[in-house]
């Protein structure tokens, strides 16, 4: 893949499709090797690799960040996990993933409970599935959590007087990720992770055909 070519618009909704369930990478080869770009196309380029194969990386990151700016602000950590959390649910892989352990663990108490949380059928299509459908969570539009969680975060934010803080943070943790992004030089395993994603997205644009 050529990341040179690639925009932000494609970046953001790869990382919309993206499996967040990953482990992150090791420290060892997180603050491994780091170099100056010659270029503004090889910065950009490094940039939008490292964003991608250090995702779950950079999230923790910012998150412990976050958590360190509302050590005295409970609520603020509160609202600050309900954030992140509508925000997660836009990402198709983790709301699939939320929502299959919830109706597991519900199937243990009440399987009427569970099989009432299942998302409806898929629609089919002149003889096939569609292959777009809508996520559900809980047997709802995952439009309605994240409304929901994101009013409360809201309301919490509003209460425990923590804008500032989490704008402060925030600043910090997305400087923090944009300098590691950006003197990180990508190694072999990120060029063939970059491979095989490209790989999938060509093999999931053939089997829709």
């Amino acid at each position: 893949m050529d990341w040179s070519n690639v925009t932000a618009e494609d970046l953001f909704e790869a990382l919309r499709e993206v499996d967040w369930s990953s482990p992150p990478r090791p420290l060892s080869e997180f603050f491994s090797r780091f170099t100056v770009p010659r270029s503004y196309s090889k910065w950009n380029s490094r940039l939008k690799c490292n964003l991608y194969y250090y995702r779950t990386n950079y999230f923790i990151m910012i998150m412990l960040i976050l958590g360190l700016g509302f050590l005295r602000r409970p609520l603020a950590i509160v609202a600050a996990l309900l954030t992140a959390l509508s925000i997660a649910f836009l990402n198709d892989s983790f709301a699939g993933t939320f929502n299959e352990k919830v109706t597991r663990t519900v199937r243990q108490f009440s399987p009427h409970l569970a099989a009432k949380m299942r998302p409806p059928h898929t629609p089919v299509i002149r003889g096939r599935p569609s292959a777009k459908r809508a996520i559900h969570i809980c047997g709802q539009p995952r439009l309605v959590f994240v409304l929901l969680f994101s009013t409360v975060s809201f309301i919490l934010w509003f209460v425990s007087c923590g804008l500032i803080t989490v704008l402060w943070a925030s600043a910090a943790g997305l400087l923090v990720t944009l300098l590691h992004a950006s003197l990180r030089t990508p190694n072999l395993k990120a060029r063939l992770n970059t491979f095989r994603e490209e790989f999938r997205s060509v093999w999931r644009n053939y089997s829709e055909l």
